[in-house]
Formats: C-alpha cells, sequence, structure tokens
C-alpha cells in the first residue's frame, strides 16, 4: 500500500514543483504588506508558544510568593501569577511577551495598510473580490486575536476592559444576557480565561492559517493587477524565496528590537485584576480603541420598546461597528451594483482617477480616526490643559461631519488633479520658456507630454501651444533658476 501510494504521490508532487518552478511569482507593493502581515503573525505563533510552557490559564486566586517581592502576599490569580513570574522571574520571558505583543501590533497594521492598498488602487474589483474578502477576514481575526489576548494576563487594565465588555454584553437585547452568562459566568471578571484561552491559543490562529493559505493560494492563481504601462514580469521561485527570507530576518530584527526597547504592558505596575478599581487614563489596543471611542461619544439617551428599556449608548456603538465592518466587506459588490460594471479588471486605479471611491476611503478613515481619538479624550484633555466635556463635544461633532468634509474635500481635490493632467495632455508641459510675438505679446512655449505610464496612463500627446501662423519665434528668454522671469523691457 504505501508503495502505490509513493508511486501515485511522486508524479504529483514533481508536477507541483515543476509548475512552481516555472511559475512567476509577483512583485508587487500588495505582495509585500501581505508577507509583513503573514511574517508577524509566524512571529507571534513562535512567540506564543513558548509562553503557553510558563502560562497558567487559571482564575483560582492564591497568594503571590514570587520573585516581585512589592507584590508579596497579594491576593491574585494563577493567570496574573504565571504573568508576573514569566516577566520578572523567567530569563527572557518579558522579552518574549513584548516579542508576542509587538508582532500582533505590527501584523494588523500590515493587513490595515493592505487593505488601504486594495481600496485606492481598485485592487479589489471583480475577479478579486475574494482576496478583499480574505483580507477583511484576516483583520477580523488579528482584532479577535488582540482582544482574547489582552484578557489573559489578568491585570488591572485587562480586568477593567473585560468589565466593559461584560457591562457592553448584559446590555445588549435579547442575546446579551446569554453572552455574558458564557463568557463570564454571570459575574466579572468570572472564568474568562476558561473562554478566551483556547480561542485566543487554537480557534484563531488555525483560522488566520486557513486564510493566509487561501490568500496565497488566490494569488498564485492570479496575479495581482498592475499598473497600466508598468506591468511587472515577476520572479522565479528561487528570487522570491531569497528575497521573502530577507523580509522575514528584517521583520524580525524590526520586531525583536522594538521588544527589547520599547516596553509595553508593564502588568507589575498595574498589579491584579480588581472588579472595584480600575486603572486611570487607560486606552483598549490601538486597533481596538474606536470601539471604547465609539462607547464614549454615543449619547447616554434610553426609550421603552416593547416592554424593554433599550441604551442607545451600548446600541448605538454596536450597530456603527457591526455596520462599518459590514460595509467594508460588501463593498466591492456594493460599487459593482452602484457603477453596473461587471467586466474584470486586470489594471490598477490611480486615487484621484476614481473620486467618489477615493472620498468614500478618506470618509472611512476620518470616521474611524475621530472614534479612536475619543479612546484617549481624557488623556488628550488633560495633557493640552482643556475640558473633557468640550472635547465630547467636539468629537461628536466630527464624527458626524468629518466623514462628510473629507469626502467632499478629497473629491474635489482628486477632480482638480484630473482637470489639471487634462491641461497637461492638451496643451503639454510648461517649459519656462517666454517668446515674444511680432504683435508685441508674450507666450511660453510648451514641450508635448511624451511620457506613458502609470503617471500618464492617457500616453496621449498634447499639442504644443506654438506661435501663430506665419510668425516666427523670436529670441526666447529664459528665466532664473528660481523660475521667476526677470523684468521685461
Amino acid at each position: 500500500m504505501r508503495r502505490l501510494l509513493r508511486a501515485w504521490d511522486q508524479p504529483r508532487t514533481g508536477r507541483i514543483a515543476a509548475g512552481l518552478r516555472r511559475r512567476a511569482f509577483p512583485d508587487d507593493l500588495s505582495v509585500l504588506l501581505a508577507q509583513i502581515g503573514v511574517f508577524s503573525f509566524v512571529l507571534v505563533a513562535i512567540s506564543g508558544v513558548a509562553l503557553m510552557f510558563f502560562y497558567d490559564p487559571s482564575m483560582e486566586q492564591v497568594t503571590y510568593a514570587g520573585p516581585y517581592t512589592p507584590l508579596t502576599g497579594v491576593e491574585m490569580s494563577r493567570a496574573f501569577a504565571s504573568t508576573l513570574d514569566l516577566s520578572v522571574g523567567v530569563r527572557g520571558g518579558l522579552l518574549m511577551r513584548q516579542v508576542h505583543h509587538w508582532s500582533s501590533l505590527v501584523m494588523t497594521a500590515a493587513l490595515m495598510v493592505y487593505l488601504l492598498r486594495l481600496f485606492f488602487t481598485g485592487a479589489f474589483r471583480r475577479p478579486r473580490q475574494w482576496t478583499w474578502l480574505l483580507g477583511v477576514a484576516a483583520l477580523l481575526l488579528a482584532m479577535g486575536g488582540g482582544l482574547t489576548g489582552s484578557a489573559l494576563p489578568d491585570d488591572l487594565l485587562s480586568g477593567s476592559s473585560m468589565a466593559v465588555l461584560d457591562g457592553v454584553l448584559a446590555a445588549t437585547p435579547f442575546v446579551g444576557g446569554l453572552a455574558s452568562q458564557v463568557l463570564f459566568g454571570g459575574r466579572t471578571p468570572g472564568d474568562v480565561t476558561a473562554v478566551f484561552y483556547p480561542v485566543h491559543v487554537v480557534a484563531l490562529p488555525a483560522a488566520l492559517v486557513i486564510v493566509f493559505v487561501a490568500m496565497a493560494v488566490l494569488g498564485l492563481r492570479r496575479k495581482p493587477a498592475q499598473w497600466a504601462g508598468r506591468e511587472r514580469p515577476g520572479t522565479n521561485l528561487a528570487t522570491f524565496l531569497v528575497r521573502s527570507a530577507g523580509l522575514f530576518l528584517i521583520v524580525s530584527g524590526v520586531v525583536v528590537t522594538m521588544g527589547a526597547a520599547l516596553t509595553v504592558n508593564p502588568v507589575w505596575r498595574y498589579g491584579p485584576a480588581d472588579p472595584a478599581s480600575a486603572t486611570a487614563g487607560s486606552t483598549p489596543t490601538w486597533y481596538l480603541a474606536f470601539l471604547d471611542g465609539a462607547l464614549r461619544l454615543a449619547p447616554g439617551w434610553e426609550f421603552g420598546w416593547l416592554g424593554r428599556t433599550w441604551s442607545v449608548a451600548i446600541l448605538l456603538p454596536l450597530l456603527v461597528g457591526t455596520l462599518f465592518f459590514a460595509v467594508l466587506a460588501a463593498y466591492p459588490y456594493l460599487e459593482q451594483r452602484v457603477t453596473r460594471d461587471r467586466s474584470e479588471h486586470q489594471q490598477l486605479q490611480r486615487p484621484r482617477e476614481h473620486p467618489v471611491r477615493t472620498g468614500v476611503g478618506v470618509a472611512g478613515i476620518v470616521f474611524y480616526g475621530v472614534l479612536w481619538a475619543a479612546a484617549g479624550a481624557n488623556t488628550i484633555a488633560l495633557v493640552f490643559h482643556g475640558s473633557v466635556e468640550w472635547l465630547m463635544y467636539i468629537l461628536q461633532a466630527l464624527v458626524v461631519l468629518g466623514p462628510v468634509i473629507g469626502f467632499d474635500v478629497t473629491r474635489r481635490i482628486c477632480l482638480g488633479l484630473q482637470r489639471a493632467e487634462r491641461e497637461v495632455l492638451q496643451h503639454g508641459r510648461e517649459t519656462g520658456r517666454i517668446v515674444r510675438t511680432p504683435s508685441g505679446g508674450y507666450v511660453e512655449i510648451h514641450e508635448p507630454v511624451r511620457v506613458a505610464g502609470p503617471r500618464n496612463p492617457a500616453a496621449q500627446v498634447g499639442p504644443a501651444a506654438q506661435v501663430g501662423p506665419g510668425e516666427r519665434e523670436p529670441a526666447a528668454i529664459t528665466p532664473p533658476a528660481n523660475h521667476e522671469l526677470s523684468p521685461l523691457p
């Protein structure tokens, strides 16, 4: 049986290897960003496996008697005690925690920039909608990993976050009570690690591996879209592997350096979780801060309906967050339906070539940024010696008006850039050479645009603005180096 399997497998393996050797691997910015995300995930997995040997996911209360003497005799969970011992008692343990944290941040940032690049260049259009959907899924899974991982140390900061999460779930109609019961057992903090730990170390990493493999398969079967007039032929397998190995070493070096030099989540300063206490000035992880900002900006209104009390402060952030990611995932299909464009696109678009899409993207960034800033409103007010109340009023106005203003300004800028390009294509490029006509007037000589490529996709030759028929070109006046004309007689 083994011989039959080996005989059947060898031809298939040989064909796959030969196909990979003949294939041209794409050399594109989107591929680079996706690789950074994947390599950061590899660092997350390696450091996470190392941390599993020292972490105890138990909420059982113990009296601390470890190497960190300031907390000796303090009641805490085994999860926090093991995290504290790992940070101060295990050689290299703190560095491993820092690498795990920073690599997750870099992975999420790389996925965000990857999606922004796909969006503003139109690389999500047919036939690449699945690439976009997989990218959004990877981003959501990375955010889920950050949320579940932040609860595992059971320090005061994570305990405050879990208290907020439990309050939001408990106030959500219909399903909130059941969700709170499952996660927290009906009380905070409950046994949250019993649910979050397997999700964090098994379910979410497995889902991310599946998503990344699917993205790689799609990338091999359908190469990324290219700029018009500048198609990149790609590289062979050997070159691609060497470049990928070099990029992995660069990402690893940067992340390890950040972990060694920049301390994040110092649990020994926070202490164990306490439902009666909260850390002053605390904010969630940066990519989840917009959810906290939405909670802060929502008005504290309530109304009765169907025999229930509905809180706008809870429902509005949930609705806004859900709609934001739903629209983000469905945007390729929404644009296809609005524009009625069902053709396949193999070329990228510059942002200025699609003003509405670019405006929508900037509006989304402004909306996300205002919510993100609202999460740190108290810190901003403290640093700039302002009023938190007035700052919240300003942010509440900006979260509504900011996206509208951002859309309109961006759309106008894109249209202005299009008009400027049409002027250059029609009349040529300014040369700075001024000539005098026989009638006594002065005109500037323009040269035709002859450069084709992504910066001039039309590749048209604009007519030069020449002197009128029958007139000769007198002596030209060359401007100085600063392009300012000398006084003319």
